[in-house]
């Protein structure tokens, strides 16, 4: 990947320094999540700088003051994650597939933030991790949990949304905010190291009040209707003379 390549030679000593900063963080349990975060967010602002990404985020407004609710995104790509610790002003955390667990710096980031992994082949430990989330969610943890449960690879096209991924959310009663990533696949699925700016549309938030009478196959195909909405609604514009 020709752009991370770019990040990795422009940084260098920096991103060693950052690095070893979420390592420490990754390794002492008695470092906050708070501070995991922070240097997670260090780290991806340089790296987003150095690799030629901007990123437009739009609705940040419409994130819940209280800290307690969970962001259910559009999966378009490995860059995904990078545009939420930039443009989020809220620490949160992931979820995250087994098989991305131990990548290195993945590792890494992962334990500094405290993330939770799953494992979507094993039912009973799926559960288990929704069943988790749900009770961090109630002390007050954010969380950004991909509904479609794998990388589109459709560009700005969506798949399908799955519903148990809205369960912890049910459990915990909290908000639901959906997220509509825009070309946030371009960054690392292009071999390509021209400029690019990735758009982020946080929307609002699905109170507890309104879905609670919903079957989770309806909340998701709600959220998943919102998110290709303003994905299309953006998409569609003409460009400016």
């Amino acid at each position: 990947m020709r752009r991370i390549a770019l990040m990795v030679f422009r940084l260098f000593f920096k991103a060693i320094y950052y690095f070893s900063h979420i390592w420490w963080c990754s390794i002492h349990e008695s470092i906050s999540y708070e501070e995991g975060f922070r240097w997670c967010k260090k780290t991806t602002l340089a790296a987003n700088k150095a690799g030629r990404v901007t990123i437009e985020a739009h609705g940040v407004e419409n994130l819940p003051e209280k800290d307690g609710f969970i962001m259910f995104p559009n999966h378009q790509g490995l860059f995904d994650g990078l545009v939420f610790l930039e443009s989020c002003p809220k620490v949160f955390s992931f979820v995250m597939k087994k098989e991305a667990a131990d990548v290195i710096l993945l590792k890494q980031v992962r334990k500094a933030l405290g993330a939770l992994v799953i494992d979507r082949e094993d039912l009973r430990q799926s559960m288990k991790i929704i069943q988790a989330m749900a009770e961090e969610v109630k002390k007050g943890r954010n969380f950004i949990i991909f509904p479609e449960g794998t990388r589109s690879r459709q560009g700005n096209h969506t798949l399908e949304f799955k519903g148990g991924s809205f369960k912890a959310a049910m459990k915990a009663k909290c908000p639901i905010v959906p997220c509509a990533l825009i070309d946030s696949f371009i960054p690392f699925d292009e071999n390509s190291i021209r400029r690019v700016t990735v758009k982020i549309f946080y929307l609002k938030p699905m109170y507890y009040e309104e879905y609670k009478n919903m079957k989770t196959t309806q909340i998701a195909e709600e959220v998943k209707r919102r998110i290709d909405e303003t994905i299309a609604g953006y998409t569609q514009k003409e460009p400016l003379a």
